[in-house]
């Protein structure tokens, strides 16, 4: 008698544990996942001040029209390639963000210009207490890392006739990702932080689309755009997408200066 209850006792606990552990997994990812893009987010900013740079060999030959352009002393031929990028996209009118491999493959590998790791910026959203790694193209091991660069779309450095794309999981895993992405309003404000410079953005305008309105996330001329993207609504599968489009504005510094 006192065996069987042993033993019933034994299953009833076992069964336990494995409905607490089914039920309680997404909860303890979620929060380890958060931690990590945080971690890797904090990492990429440290580096970013305190990055020893070191001329890597590079065959790029960009020319661009400007006769007087800033060039900056840290991966010269990294940013004058992505300036290029960033022009011609505009130039053919983004006639290749056309399907899923478009927007996936990276527009550029940082390995190949010496850097060591392929997180090319930070996104911070104070008002939603985010601070995530960017990356470029939105593959899925990068959308599970962080925030992506949809490929097709402008590198986020800045300048007019540029719109970068930015896509965030709605919430995945457990993990918050975008998923408050909805409580951003007008006003409200983002940085880049990115291998040279953080760049400010204002949210300017909200709004739903369909998957196949790509127009949407063109390039819209004489601006300079970050959007955000993501699925819409939370566990649809991606049925509409929400976009949360910024305009640059003066760095907070920047202004300081000015001012003096």
């Amino acid at each position: 008698m006192r065996k069987g209850r042993a033993i019933l006792l034994f299953f009833t606990v076992l069964i336990f544990i494995a409905g607490f552990s089914v039920f309680s997994y997404p909860f303890i990812n979620g929060l380890l996942v958060n931690y990590r893009i945080k971690t890797h987010a904090e990492h990429f900013l440290s580096w970013v001040e305190t990055d020893q740079y070191v001329p890597y060999p590079s065959e790029s030959q960009v020319i661009l029209e400007q006769e007087e352009m800033y060039i900056p002393e840290k991966y010269p031929d990294l940013w004058l390639d992505m300036q290029a990028y960033n022009l011609e996209i505009y130039r053919t009118v983004q006639r290749n963000l056309d399907g899923k491999s478009a927007y996936e493959e990276p527009s550029f590998i940082l390995a190949d210009y010496g850097l060591k790791n392929e997180i090319f910026a930070v996104l911070t959203i104070p008002v939603l207490e985010i601070e995530m790694p960017v990356y470029l193209g939105a593959t899925s091991k990068h959308m599970a890392d962080g925030a992506a660069v949809m490929s097709q779309t402008s590198i986020p450095i800045g300048g007019e006739n540029t719109n970068a794309v930015i896509a965030g999981h709605r919430g995945w895993n457990g993990a918050h990702y975008f998923l408050y992405i909805n409580k951003l309003k007008e006003g409200d404000r983002i940085t880049i932080t990115n291998i040279w410079e953080t760049l400010t953005y204002e949210v300017s305008e909200i709004k739903i689309i369909m998957p196949y309105e790509v127009e949407k996330i063109h390039i819209q001329p004489d601006r300079d755009l970050v959007t955000l993207l993501s699925c819409h609504p939370p566990g649809s599968g991606g049925k509409q997408r929400y976009l949360v489009i910024c305009e640059r504005i003066e760095n907070e510094s920047d202004t300081e200066i000015n001012d003096q």
